[in-house]
């Protein structure tokens, strides 16, 4: 059976199940991962690393893709909100 981990998104804690990627942390809290240079709210696209929309820091490292980023407990996620 697999069980939860926790992690933050911008200071929040959120509870995703284990396997789940950093995007889907973020999708939780329902933030945008970005805004575009316009102010427009920005998201995953493509799920799988090619489109860079679900860009973040994590763990002090900027432009990591959340969406090829596994979640780990205690990772610390920021997005560009």
């Amino acid at each position: 059976m697999s069980g939860t981990l926790r992690l933050e998104v911008n200071g929040q804690p959120v509870d995703v199940p284990d396997g789940a990627s950093a995007a889907a942390a973020v999708a939780v809290l329902g933030v945008p991962f970005r805004r575009s240079c316009g102010g427009q709210p920005r998201a995953p696209l493509c799920g799988m690393g090619v489109c860079f929309e679900c860009r973040v820091r994590i763990d002090g490292v900027a432009q990591l893709r959340a969406c090829m980023t596994p979640a780990r407990a205690g990772m610390r996620v920021s997005t560009d909100d």
